[in-house]
């Protein structure tokens, strides 16, 4: 029997994958670029989040969320930023949707402030009437420019009362809360959106917010807070889309489904079966922490079998991963319209064993070791590094291991990090939209359910625990002119070809745009460097200094 025979046998047995099929490990196909266009009616859009960019943090009846105190707090993110202003989107948006209708763009990804409806995080206590009419104003826009809203209901601003008073996602409560504010969402603003996304990466929310405490609120409770975090935020989604289903999908006639992040992992060696296992591993504790209890009522068992195993070793009588009774997991399974995928990198991945001894935590649960090649490019975020190859894999398993669900791409993108000098040609931004999209495009060929692609981002916004050091958007936002005038860089020409082609036709199109794109953005450069000039200019004159001109310019 071949080694590729017995892989697929051993993992049918081990994965319990309801699929009809199985991911082949050993088959990593990178072939040349494909030219080639994407089916009609193929969505193309970009996205932001509402604390990443509306600002307004305190205006109009908003309430706190856990990342307004957070980032209040001395020493929490990067140069003790803040999106109190952020983008000014909440005044902005209009500007915004200018720039969205000249891209072409067939809908938008936003996300509604809990807090800015429920200043309270509860329905009984308040209805901020002004919230409401800020993203009526929103999404009408939209649609009077054909573009289609794509609404996330959480994306990480949880209103403060709830955490200072319940612990936020430790607590059970969360779910109802949660689903009032879903269910409000829904009267008020599902006659017109056909499109909600009910968590945007929890995995974040539960390893940054609960088991690191990088990210709000902050807390540490290593090897139990994310679990538990991530437990209450399962349920709170398939009550929301139980929710839906039962009282306005008959009369809306939307769809519910959720954002996922998912690296991909890749074996060191795809001959080793360790390395498979450990690959298989990572994706699962990541990605299939949160898919696979939607798609097939339960958490992954590998990590059932894991941390089950590590916390008796502790001397733990129950696994610190907690547990869906049987009324739960049916439930649970099926609440799933389409699946959002976020994607940025990849990782290679080999097998660790971590001693119980040496403590509780997520991390040391997975025994394994995340590795980079160092020729992989890291333009931007320390993370982040460029890997298309990685995206196309991270699809496929998906279609192979969740019975090929309806799929949009809801965050994908590169960032770069904040220099002195500011130069709107990013180049490695064009590079990275090409190669990936490219990918996606492949994945389509082979099966995949791919509907549509979401850049990330429109704008520079506030990048959470770094501050505005890093830059995702498509259009540059000086933050340091307190009207946060957006200049476009050259990706925005690049993705609009893409756009406006629905693909990548033939190669001397495509390699006629890049040259055209570069074009382009050294007049915004000259554009930002007098208005930086000017914006100096004038602070001085307000500090009352004498008027130095730069011997060069500053682009």
């Amino acid at each position: 029997m071949s080694l590729q025979r017995m892989l697929k046998l051993l993992y049918a047995l081990v994965l319990c994958v309801s699929a009809n099929e199985d991911f082949d490990w050993t088959k990593n196909e990178r072939g040349s670029f494909y030219y080639g266009t994407f089916p009609t009616g193929f969505s193309w859009g970009a996205g932001g989040s509402a604390y990443q960019t509306e600002g307004a943090w305190d205006k109009d009846g908003k309430g706190m969320s856990i990342w307004d105190v957070f980032a209040h707090k001395k020493g929490k993110i990067f140069l003790n930023d803040t999106a109190d202003h952020s983008c000014e989107g909440y005044y902005k948006f209009k500007d915004d949707i200018t720039l969205m209708k000249d891209m072409k763009f067939n809908h938008y990804r936003f996300s509604i402030s809990w807090p800015r409806i429920f200043p309270n995080g509860i329905k009984a206590d308040h209805i901020n009437e002004k919230g409401i009419k800020y993203y009526d104003d929103l999404i009408n826009m939209l649609l009077d420019n054909n573009i289609t809203p794509i609404v996330t209901l959480y994306h990480w601003d949880l209103p403060q009362v709830l955490h200072e008073k319940y612990g936020g996602w430790q607590n059970a409560s969360m779910v109802n809360y949660f689903n009032d504010f879903a269910n409000l969402c829904f009267e008020r603003f599902g006659d017109r959106v056909k499109y909600w996304i009910t968590f945007n990466n929890p995995w974040s929310s539960a390893v940054e917010g609960y088991e690191t405490g990088e990210h709000a609120p902050g807390l540490k409770l290593k090897g139990t807070g994310a679990y538990k975090a991530a437990h209450h935020i399962i349920k709170a989604h398939a009550k929301v889309w139980h929710t839906y289903d039962t009282q306005w999908r008959s009369k809306q006639k939307g769809l519910v489904g959720i954002s996922l992040l998912a690296d991909w992992g890749e074996p060191v060696d795809i001959t080793n079966q360790r390395d498979i296992e450990a690959a298989e591993r990572y994706v699962q504790f990541y990605m299939g922490w949160f898919a696979t209890p939607i798609f097939n009522g339960d958490y992954p068992q590998v990590m059932k079998d894991y941390i089950g195993r590590k916390s008796a070793q502790q001397g733990l009588g129950t696994s610190r991963l907690p547990v869906f009774s049987s009324q739960e997991k049916s439930y649970i399974k099926g609440t799933c319209d389409f699946l959002g995928i976020g994607h940025f990198t990849t990782r290679y991945i080999t097998q660790k064993n971590y001693p119980s001894g040496r403590g509780n935590s997520y991390f040391t649960d997975r025994d394994l070791v995340e590795l980079v090649d160092p020729r992989w490019p890291d333009p931007g975020s320390e993370w982040l590094y460029s890997v298309p190859w990685g995206f196309r894999r991270l699809l496929n398993f998906v279609k192979t291991q969740y019975g090929n669900p309806m799929i949009y791409v809801t965050e994908n993108g590169v960032s770069e990090k904040v220099q002195r000098c500011t130069d709107l040609c990013d180049e490695w931004r064009m590079q990275y939209f090409k190669d990936y999209i490219n990918e996606m495009l492949k994945a389509l060929k082979d099966g995949v359910n791919v509907k549509g692609y979401t850049a990330w981002s429109l704008l520079d916004k506030f990048e959470w625990d770094e501050g505005f050091s890093e830059r995702f958007g498509l259009f540059y936002v000086d933050f340091l002119n307190k009207n946060k005038p957006r200049y476009p860089k050259a990706s925005v020409q690049y993705y609009k070809r893409i756009i406006s082609s629905n693909g990548f036709p033939n190669q001397r199109e495509v390699e006629s745009w890049r040259r055209k794109a570069t074009e382009t953005c050294s007049s915004s450069n000259q554009l930002l460097a007098a208005a930086r000039r000017k914006s100096q200019q004038d602070s001085k004159e307000q500090a009352g200094m004498p008027k130095v001109w730069p011997v060069h310019d500053e682009v």
